[in-house]
């Protein structure tokens, strides 16, 4: 059972998870502020705050997947890396969260 297993489901969020659970490494995104990633985020994410998303490069050829707290900036985040060329995928938000955070 891995992090993403956690999520409240919903029939896009199954896909994706789905997906995910397939991939052999995906790029975990947390685009919330330093502030809200210190206080709890997903094992295995990185921090980059969706003010921040042109300023480091990420690899164009690895799916990625983007959350935040309610879902809103992870699709806004989603948007501007799928412009960038990126394999963007919007996980939502961690408010339907109810696995372990670091």
């Amino acid at each position: 059972m891995g992090p993403f297993d956690f999520f409240l489901p919903g029939r896009r969020l199954a896909k994706q998870l789905t997906q995910l659970d397939q991939l052999s490494d995906p790029l975990l995104v947390d685009v919330r502020t330093p502030e809200e990633f210190r206080s709890g985020h997903l094992p295995g994410a990185i921090n980059l705050p969706l003010d921040q998303l042109g300023t480091v490069p990420l690899p164009k050829g690895r799916p990625v997947f983007v959350y935040c707290h309610s879902g809103a900036r992870s699709a806004q985040a989603c948007s501007t890396l799928r412009a960038m060329g990126c394999q963007a995928s919007n996980l939502g938000g961690l408010a339907g969260y109810r696995g372990p955070l670091e």
